[in-house]
C-alpha cells in the first residue's frame, strides 16, 4: 500500500483461517502479511515487547514478556532516553509543547517503549518533582519561557496539566490524591466548543499566551490528551464520550472547519516518529480506547465511518507492501533509534500501528472497504487537503 491512496480490499470478517487453517483476527486482513513473526524475531527490544504484551493471541506468556521488559531496560537505546530526562525546574527543558525534548513528551515515549513506573529513579525523582508543582485547582504546571513570557514562569496552559496528569497515570502514580485531582480538574474543564464538548485552550494569567487559534474552537491536542487520560483511569463517562465524538467530528467537517494549525492532509496522516502531537496515529490511539465509538447499541454510523476513514487512511500512508512501516517523517535527534530512519523499516513502528489496528478488529470490514483515493477528491473538491 502506496502513500496515494488504496481500493477496497478484500473484506475480513470476523475471525477467519489463515494459510497454517490457525484462526487469524480480523485486523491481519488489513495487512499484506501478518507482522508478528517478524516482530518476534527482531533485534528491537521495543517491538519484541510491545508485540508480546498487545498484539500475540491467546494468553500472554509472562516468563517471556518480564524477558522482553527486562531487555527493554538493558537497551542502550532505553537509557540514551533516560539521560535525556530533563530537571523539572530546569527552562531549558522545556522547548514547547510539540517537542520530542517536553519532559512529558520523553515520559510517554519511554512507556511506549516498555518501561514502567518503579523501573528507574531518574523518571521517580522526575514524577515526584512534577507532583510538587500542583496549583489550588489541580493543574500541574511546567517551567518554561512561554511566548510573551520573560524570564521564564510556571505557567499552566491545557497541554501542560494534561500531558503531566497522563505520565503520572502512566508510570503508576494514578493512586495519589494529587493525580486524582487533577483528574477531576480535566473532566471539570470539558466546555461547550464550536464543534462540540471538548476542551479549549484556556490562558493562564501568569503565562499571558491562550494558544493559537479562534477563541471557541476545540483543541484537538488537548483533547485528545485529556480522553487518554479518562480512558487510562477508566473514568470516560457519557459525556467523555461525547467529546471524543467531538475528535471525529473535526475529521468530518475537515472541509468546512478546520482549527488553526491542525490540517488533516498528508503531514496529518504520515505519522511522524516518535508520535505524540497530533497526527492519524494519535487521534486512533486515543479514540481506540473507547470502544462504544463503534460497538454496542450506543455507536453511530458516521462515527464507525470517520474512525474506518482514519485507519484506512493511516494504513495508506504509512504501511509498505509488506505490511511493515519505514517511517516517511521523523523527528531529529533519533536517528540511532529505527523510528528515527526513514531507510529500513521499523520494528518499533510497525508494533505501534499493528496496535491500533487490532483494536479495531471489530471494524476491519468498514475499514477494508474504504477507497482512501475517493476520500482525497472529495477533500481536494472543497479545499480541504492541506500539505
Amino acid at each position: 500500500m502506496g502513500a496515494s491512496g488504496r481500493s477496497a480490499r478484500k473484506r475480513p470478517k470476523g475471525r477467519t483461517a489463515g494459510r497454517s487453517g490457525a484462526p487469524t483476527e480480523a485486523w491481519l486482513g488489513l495487512l499484506p502479511a501478518d507482522p508478528r513473526p517478524w516482530l518476534l524475531s527482531c533485534d528491537e527490544p521495543s517491538a519484541r515487547w510491545l508485540t508480546l504484551s498487545e498484539l500475540v493471541d491467546g494468553p500472554v506468556d509472562e516468563v517471556a514478556l518480564a524477558r522482553a521488559h527486562r531487555d527493554v531496560l538493558d537497551d542502550p537505546g532505553t537509557q540514551a532516553l533516560l539521560d535525556r530526562l530533563p530537571g523539572w525546574d530546569d527552562p531549558a527543558g522545556f522547548s514547547g509543547h510539540n517537542s520530542p525534548a517536553f519532559a512529558p513528551n520523553l515520559l510517554n515515549l519511554l512507556a511506549d517503549v516498555g518501561v514502567a513506573g518503579g523501573d528507574d529513579a531518574r523518571i521517580e525523582r522526575l514524577l515526584d518533582a512534577m507532583l510538587e508543582h500542583q496549583r489550588g485547582d489541580g493543574r500541574f504546571p511546567s517551567y518554561g519561557s512561554y511566548p510573551r513570557s520573560a524570564p521564564p514562569v510556571w505557567g499552566v496552559l491545557p497541554c501542560d496539566t494534561h500531558a503531566i496528569t497522563e505520565v503520572l497515570v502512566r508510570f503508576g502514580r494514578a493512586g495519589d490524591g494529587r493525580v486524582q485531582r487533577a483528574a477531576a480538574r480535566i473532566e471539570a474543564d470539558l466546555a461547550e466548543t464550536d464543534q462540540g464538548p471538548g476542551w479549549l485552550c484556556r490562558p493562564d494569567p501568569a503565562v499571558g499566551f491562550r494558544g493559537p487559534g479562534r477563541k471557541g474552537d476545540v483543541c484537538p491536542q488537548v483533547t485528545l490528551e485529556a480522553l487518554r487520560v479518562l480512558a487510562r483511569l477508566g473514568r470516560v463517562t457519557p459525556s467523555g464520550a461525547t467529546a471524543a465524538r467531538t475528535a471525529l467530528t473535526v475529521w468530518r467537517q475537515r472541509a468546512r472547519h478546520r482549527p488553526y494549525m491542525f490540517g488533516h492532509g498528508r503531514r496529518f496522516r504520515t505519522i511522524k516518529w516518535p508520535t505524540f502531537w497530533y497526527d492519524v496515529h494519535a487521534v486512533l490511539d486515543t479514540l481506540t480506547r473507547i470502544p462504544e465509538l463503534w460497538s454496542g447499541d450506543g455507536a453511530r454510523p458516521e462515527d464507525r465511518t470517520a474512525l474506518a476513514e482514519l485507519a484506512a487512511c493511516m494504513i495508506a500512508a504509512n504501511v509498505d507492501e509488506h505490511g511493515v512501516v519505514t517511517p516517511r517523517s521523523c523527528y531529529r535527534g533519533f536517528e540511532a533509534f529505527s523510528f528515527g530512519q526513514k531507510d529500513r523499516p521499523s520494528p518499533f513502528a510497525t508494533a505501534r500501528v499493528a496496535v491500533v489496528l487490532r483494536r479495531l478488529g471489530d471494524l476491519a470490514e468498514t475499514v477494508a472497504a474504504i477507497d482512501t483515493g475517493a476520500i482525497d477528491t472529495a477533500a481536494i473538491d472543497t479545499g480541504a487537503i492541506d500539505t
